[in-house]
């Protein structure tokens, strides 16, 4: 019988069906022999004799033998102005690396182009990625993530701690968000980013919250990723102390650590690393309503530490590659892989499941998107990827981690994507 589902506007029924349809719901639902039906928004789920007999009228999709289907992947934090660095920066250490950032900053900005930029989305696009939180500090980035056929959350960034650079500092933020509002779509969402406690004074970071609150932007934040940090706002010494003198300034911390986080009351906010948080200080972040975001190949390389995901609650936590200014890739499938060997402790496969959840439900649950899981309402955010054999349903997730480099399908609101843009 045909549905009586009403079709949007230039969409026309598809059903698209696999071996496998991971669902990325709560219980991690696996659906044998499955398809899904879809225009802008998933209508229906099911097996495959279900939905082929329930919309007769769709055009069939087969995603091909040993295949599987599942969300689009969400990168929430990634660094794009940064996309030409390769071998430029010092790894090993927070400070020397932020130290090489200063230092190679403008060059690797300016060959940061557009054309690079594009790139990486195209990179991420094929690997998956159908949703990225992007971290813009001087907009040199807008126009590649504007013409991206992924969806965008634009966190506009605000850094400085010297109080006589806090008006011009502000007016170009205002100058940049305001730019990046002319560009708002379905799919291009500006935000806001406060870059952390020790880069950012507090009238700054009040300023920019009150608008945040005031037109309900997402914030994102990075907190706690180095042991410089954690010294620097405990007890006003180690690492940074050398930092700041550097550059002639008789610098003391502006706040506390929790002094920094009570800043984001009634706000959406990521909170980016962590690895160096107190126990009483996650717990302030999930009292806030806030989410967590792990990148562990950039803690790796900088010496931060690993964060204790265990010690977390499932919910707040989602997975971020963060920039090519410290990873070297911006795949989330190679980041997942990472994650796998670094918390080497835990059960492989239930980690492998908490990973696909951190890059698919959680991260839409802390964008605020309505993507993230297969199921009814849903936008119609889909991967079709194949396994290179036939798989025990037992180790689907954990297989799918270590076999996926790109997606062999893409659709994003409905629509099948590739990488010519």
């Amino acid at each position: 019988m045909a549905s009586n589902y009403p079709l949007l506007k230039g969409y026309s029924l598809k059903i698209l069906k696999a071996n496998y349809i991971l669902t990325c719901r709560e219980n991690f639902e696996i659906i044998e022999n499955g398809a899904i039906c879809f225009d802008e928004k998933i209508i229906d789920v099911g097996t495959e004799e279900e939905i082929t007999h329930k919309y007769k009228e769709a055009t069939i999709i087969w995603a091909g033998e040993n295949s599987l289907l599942m969300p689009g992947l969400i990168n929430p934090h990634v660094h794009l102005e940064f996309s030409a660095n390769r071998t430029s920066l010092k790894y090993g250490n927070f400070i020397p690396w932020l130290d090489s950032v200063i230092k190679n900053r403008d060059e690797i900005l300016n060959l940061s182009g557009e054309e690079c930029i594009k790139i990486e989305l195209k990179n991420m696009l094929r690997s998956g990625t159908t949703t990225l939180g992007e971290i813009s500090s001087f907009g040199n980035d807008l126009k590649a993530c504007q013409d991206t056929p992924q969806k965008v959350i634009y966190f506009n960034e605000i850094l400085g701690s010297r109080p006589d650079a806090v008006d011009v500092l502000f007016d170009d933020f205002e100058s940049r968000l305001h730019r990046s509002e002319d560009s708002r779509s379905e799919k291009f969402i500006p935000a806001i980013s406060i870059h952390s406690a020790y880069s950012t004074h507090p009238i700054l970071a009040k300023n920019v919250l009150d608008i945040a609150r005031g037109q309900n932007y997402l914030v994102s934040t990075h907190f706690m990723e180095s042991q410089a940090e954690r010294d620097w706002l405990d007890k006003g010494n180690g690492d940074f102390t050398d930092f700041f003198n550097a550059f002639g300034v008789k610098a003391k911390p502006l706040s506390s650590a929790l002094e920094y986080l009570e800043l984001f009351y009634d706000t959406h906010t990521l909170v980016t690393h962590c690895t160096k948080a107190k126990k009483d200080e996650i717990q302030k972040i999930k009292d806030l309503g806030g989410f967590i975001t792990h990148c562990p190949v950039s803690n790796r390389l900088l010496n931060s530490g690993r964060l204790e995901i265990e010690n977390i609650d499932k919910n707040l936590l989602n997975l971020g590659t963060d920039g090519l200014s410290s990873n070297i890739s911006l795949s989330l499938w190679d980041e997942m892989r990472s994650a796998l060997m670094l918390h080497f402790k835990a059960d492989i496969h239930k980690l492998s499941k908490k990973f696909l959840k951190m890059c698919t439900a959680n991260a839409a649950n802390a964008l605020g998107l309505n993507t993230g899981t297969i199921e009814q309402g849903r936008d119609a955010d889909i991967l079709a990827i194949k396994y290179p054999d036939k798989i025990n349903i037992d180790e689907l997730a954990t297989q799918l981690i270590l076999h996926t480099k790109e997606a062999d399908k893409i659709f994003i609101n409905g629509k099948e994507v590739n990488d010519n843009f």
